[in-house]
């Protein structure tokens, strides 16, 4: 079964500030077939997936609430209920994964989250970035990671998770495709980045991101390696040189030129 194109709508954040419902309008003509939001400005969240609907696209998740300790999870199992969804999503900052002991520190936080949202009927789904595909002492964080919570599911970010092109993004979703339940997919140059300084763990320079297809990742290998559970192949663009409708119908042309995938035009 073909995959569904969907979008996480972070990347057309700055668009949303001033008009949401024409923002998913847009997002709409261009034949996304679902959306991941990350805030809803202004918009209660069943009028918001009202307006999704209505306009022939589903949400497939969701960035909103970012849930990030146990006591903030009402709000997000409340959001949930109101999008349809059963899954709540979590993710951490470079400091949270830096050290062996702050990776046990944040591995704690997120088994606490856990047992309240599996008490409840919940999945946490955990988003990455690149620095939990960094290694300590020949290890990949985020392995030690998952040792120290297996229950947790992830959305892996596929273009995040090559490390700046120290990793292999085909061998990483290999090693966690077990346990993922969903896909980001967003493309860029990143061999040039590999010589640049890091402080702290932090890139100190800026990927340029690109549309889908013209970058360093290998999309098709990767879409041929998600299996059928996984409905959609999310497209974000944290940010990008070009204009964002342009890039994203660019990344939307690219995906259905693979015929891996399927979209609403």
């Amino acid at each position: 079964m073909k995959k569904q194109i969907a979008l996480q709508l972070y990347s057309v954040r700055e668009y949303a500030k001033k008009d949401f419902i024409q923002t998913l309008k847009k997002v709409s003509d261009i034949g996304f077939c679902a959306v991941e939001p990350a805030g809803f400005w202004n918009l209660r969240p069943s009028e918001f997936k009202k307006i999704v609907n209505d306009l022939g696209m589903e949400i497939c998740s969701s960035h909103s609430p970012w849930a990030h300790i146990p006591e903030n999870l009402g709000e997000a199992m409340d959001l949930a209920d109101d999008l349809g969804l059963k899954t709540v999503v979590c993710g951490y900052a470079p400091a949270n994964f830096k050290t062996v002991d702050d990776i046990k520190r944040t591995a704690d936080n997120t088994n606490a989250m856990l047992e309240v949202l599996k008490r409840n009927g919940y999945d946490l789904m955990q988003h990455n970035h690149y620095w939990e595909f960094q290694r300590i002492d020949g290890k990949l964080k985020y392995e030690i990671y998952r040792e120290l919570c297996p229950d947790v599911k992830y959305q892996i970010d596929c273009y995040w998770s090559t490390s700046i092109g120290q990793e292999d993004p085909r061998e990483m979703l290999k090693l966690f495709l077990d346990d993922t339940i969903s896909i980001h997919m967003k493309d860029g140059g990143y061999t040039s980045c590999r010589s640049c300084a890091m402080k702290d763990g932090i890139l100190d320079c800026k990927i340029d991101l690109l549309p889908l297809g013209e970058g360093e990742l290998p999309i098709v290998d990767l879409i041929n390696l998600v299996p059928e559970r996984i409905k959609n192949i999310i497209v974000e663009l944290d940010y990008c040189d070009i204009e964002m409708f342009e890039a994203l119908k660019r990344s939307y042309a690219y995906l259905m030129s693979t015929g891996l995938v399927t979209g609403r035009k």
